[in-house]
């Protein structure tokens, strides 16, 4: 095995890591999910250096990786208790708790619910045919359906 080809494989299996963490992060509002997301990406990212580290027979991208877990490990310390700290006031790990934590001269962003959706008659979507534009609902643009 070749050193570009093993370059390739840890940059894929970093940008895999990285775009699972920020799949996690954007996607949850667990408080331990999205920290766990996190390090997921720095992890990411960490393999992507220590590849091209390797790559060019350079140790400063190993040494930097070595200060990027260090500074995670102290990240991962103080958002635990952090984390402790909301579960031990609220009783829930929802991103929402942290608002009633803030200042009350700041207003409170409030999340709508989504719109309910009929599952009993599934609407199928269908292809128009070859070479005719499709009609575009002018609401559905300004709106989203469902997340």
């Amino acid at each position: 095995m070749n050193e570009a080809s093993l370059l390739n494989n840890a940059l894929l299996v970093g940008a895999m890591l990285f775009s699972l963490g920020l799949v996690g992060m954007l996607t949850r509002r667990n408080l331990i999910v999205m920290f766990l997301s996190a390090e997921l990406m720095l992890q990411g990212i960490s393999v992507s250096l220590a590849a091209w580290s390797r790559f060019h027979d350079d140790w400063g991208g190993h040494i930097l990786v070595i200060f990027v877990l260090t500074v995670a490990a102290c990240e991962a310390a103080i958002a635990l208790v952090y984390v402790l700290g909301v579960f031990g006031r609220t009783g829930i790990l929802d991103v929402a708790a942290w608002q009633s934590l803030g200042n009350d001269s700041m207003e409170k962003q409030v999340d709508r619910e989504l719109p309910s959706v009929d599952t009993l008659s599934p609407q199928w979507p269908r292809l128009t045919p070859a070479g005719v534009q499709p009609e575009i609902d002018q609401n559905e643009l300004l709106e989203r359906e469902h997340v």
